[in-house]
C-alpha cells in the first residue's frame, strides 16, 4: 500500500505569474524517502482532494520536497486550494514520492522540453544531469515571460537553454524544426554512440505535437508525462465480460460491462493503491502474469505497452478471457 508522509508547509514562495512554489519538510521525529528526477507526490489537500504535483528541487536533497503548482482557472478545486488554503506551518499528509517519467541517466545527451507549468519535472532533471555531467539541454516554452516560474533556476545551471515565449515571438515555437535539428546518435565520452532521449512536460496540444514528430523523426527514445488523462477508447478487442485471477489470493473475479477493473476489485474488498482513477498518477499499476491487457491509459509507452508486464487497473481492460494478476 502507498505510504502517506507527515509533512508540514515549510515555505511558499511566489515564482511567477499564478505560480507558486511549496517547500515540504518531515515533521520532527520522522524522514522523507529519497527520490529519482521525475518523481512526483500527492498533496492531500485541505479540502479533501488529492493531487499529484511533479518535484522540482535536486534529488540529491534529503527531507526537502519542492513543487510548483500552477492556479488552473479550470480548477475544480485541487489547485485553488493550494494558492488560497495552504499556509506556512500548516501539516499536510502526502504521499512517497514515485517515478512514471524516469530519467535516462546514461544518454549520451538528453533534450529536455518544458511547456509551462511542466517545467517543474524538467528543471529537476536538468539539476540531475548537470550535478552527474552528463550532456544535455532545455528548451522552455511559454506563453509569457511573467507566466514562465523557474528561469532563473534553469539560467543558473549554464547548459544550453533556450527560451520562447509566444508574446515576444508572436507565437508558438517551431517545434518540429527545434527537435529536427538533433541527430539520432552524438558522441558520449563515457558511451560512444548512445542514443539522444527526449523528454516533453506540458500541455496536452504540445505533447500530442511532440510525439507525432518525434515519431516522424524517428527519435525513438521519446518520453512524455501528462498532467491530464487524454481519452482512450477501448480496442475493437476488448472483452466486456471477462475474470481477473487474483494470483496471491486466488481469488477470482468477474469483470462486467462497464466496470473497471479497480472499482471491482474495490467492491469486492481487495485492497489496491489507487489515486487519480484517470491513468494518469500510476498509483494503481499492476504486474500482469498472464492475459492481454487493453491498455488505455496515460502513462506506458508503446514499448512498454508492448510487453504488457504492468497494466494501470483504474482505466484499461482486457483483450484476452482472462487476466492474472499480482494481487
Amino acid at each position: 500500500m502507498t505510504t502517506t508522509l507527515n509533512a508540514f508547509v515549510h515555505t511558499l514562495r511566489y515564482e511567477a505569474d499564478d505560480v507558486i512554489s511549496v517547500e515540504l519538510r518531515p515533521v520532527p521525529g520522522t524522514e522523507f524517502p529519497a527520490f529519482t528526477a521525475g518523481a512526483h507526490i500527492d498533496l492531500h489537500l485541505p479540502n479533501g482532494m488529492e493531487r499529484s504535483y511533479s518535484l522540482s528541487n535536486s534529488c540529491d536533497e534529503h527531507n526537502r520536497y519542492v513543487v510548483g503548482v500552477l492556479r488552473d482557472r479550470a480548477s475544480r478545486g485541487g489547485s485553488r486550494c493550494v494558492h488560497e488554503q495552504l499556509r506556512v506551518g500548516m501539516r499536510l499528509p502526502i504521499s512517497a514520492p514515485r517515478n512514471n517519467f524516469p530519467l535516462h541517466e546514461e544518454a549520451g545527451h538528453t533534450v529536455l522540453i518544458a511547456g509551462g507549468i511542466g517545467v517543474t519535472p524538467i528543471l529537476c532533471m536538468a539539476r540531475r544531469l548537470k550535478a552527474i555531467g552528463r550532456s544535455f539541454e532545455v528548451m522552455y516554452f511559454a506563453r509569457s515571460r511573467q507566466g514562465a516560474a523557474f528561469v532563473a533556476e534553469l539560467e543558473a545551471l549554464g547548459m544550453p537553454l533556450l527560451l520562447h515565449f509566444d508574446e515576444e515571438k508572436g507565437g508558438p515555437p517551431d517545434l518540429k524544426a527545434l527537435l529536427s535539428a538533433h541527430p539520432h546518435e552524438v558522441l558520449s565520452v563515457r558511451a560512444p554512440e548512445v542514443q539522444t532521449h527526449y523528454y516533453a512536460c506540458g500541455p496536452a496540444v504540445m505533447l500530442d505535437a511532440f510525439e507525432k514528430i518525434c515519431e516522424e523523426l524517428g527519435h525513438e527514445n521519446a518520453h512524455i508525462e501528462r498532467f491530464s488523462a487524454v481519452e482512450v477508447a477501448a480496442s475493437p478487442n476488448a472483452h466486456a465480460t471477462y475474470t481477473v485471477e487474483l494470483r496471491r489470493s486466488g481469488r477470482i473475479i468477474t469483470i462486467t460491462p462497464g466496470k473497471s477493473i479497480l472499482d471491482t476489485l474495490l467492491a469486492a474488498g481487495v485492497a489496491v493503491d489507487h489515486s487519480c482513477c484517470e491513468g494518469v498518477c500510476g498509483s494503481c499499476e499492476t504486474r500482469v502474469l498472464a492475459g492481454e491487457p487493453d491498455h488505455r491509459d496515460s502513462i506506458l509507452s508503446a514499448k512498454e505497452r508492448a510487453t504488457n508486464k504492468v497494466m494501470m487497473v483504474c482505466v484499461s481492460g482486457c483483450k484476452s478471457d482472462s487476466l492474472a494478476l499480482d494481487l
